[in-house]
């Protein structure tokens, strides 16, 4: 039985493209990149589908260039639905612009238990490196806390009685969130925050 793998790449050269294409044989290939691309990046697109398209279903993912929040939401949301279709998943971070790259790693750490791995292709010798598969270590009430603030409640009191948890035990998270960096001292959420709550 032929596996079903989706090979979701951030991309602006066709190597790293092609050499994940030929290490994992996907059914399908989708291609982020942002609105109003570089010509480089559209002749790689395009040579791809040329090339690959008769034999493997090719798919563009327009995202932001450089809101990481935005391109690792999206990220999240392309893996749900390919594993939805009963797809493995495999991301490849190695083209494009830095931020997007990122925000796909970000986006494949919010949902790792749906992804199969994580590579980088090299550029001196085009060798596939595999990536840790991590997460941003909150536990379920640290992620409540993160959605209430991130919804708008600004109170203590509040975000217990929401959660319920006490408010020692909520003031003692909501510490811990902002000694990581999840939450400003004046309990906005941060980037970070966002991203742990994808």
């Amino acid at each position: 039985m032929v596996e079903k793998l989706t090979l979701i790449s951030t991309i602006y050269r066709i190597e790293p493209v092609i050499v994940s294409v030929t290490h994992f044989s996907p059914s399908k290939v989708i291609l982020i990149r942002e609105e109003d691309a570089p010509e480089e990046m559209i002749r790689s697109e395009n040579m791809l589908r040329d090339t690959l398209g008769a034999v493997i279903e090719i798919e563009t993912e327009i995202t932001s260039l450089y809101d990481i929040v935005r391109i690792a939401e999206d990220v999240a949301a392309l893996i749900e639905a390919e594993v939805a279709r009963g797809q493995q998943v495999v991301i490849n971070i190695s083209g494009g612009r830095k931020p997007q790259a990122l925000g796909a790693l970000f986006g494949t750490y919010a949902r790792k238990e749906m992804v199969r791995k994580v590579v980088y292709i090299t550029e001196e010798d085009q060798r596939i490196v595999d990536l840790p598969l991590l997460d941003f270590g909150i536990s379920s009430t640290k992620r409540m806390i993160l959605e209430a603030v991130d919804e708008g409640v600004r109170s203590v009191p509040d975000i217990a009685i929401r959660i319920g948890i006490s408010k020692g035990m909520t003031y003692n998270h909501i510490r811990e969130l902002k000694a990581k960096g999840f939450v400003s001292e004046d309990l906005q959420i941060t980037n970070a925050g966002r991203l742990a709550i994808i």
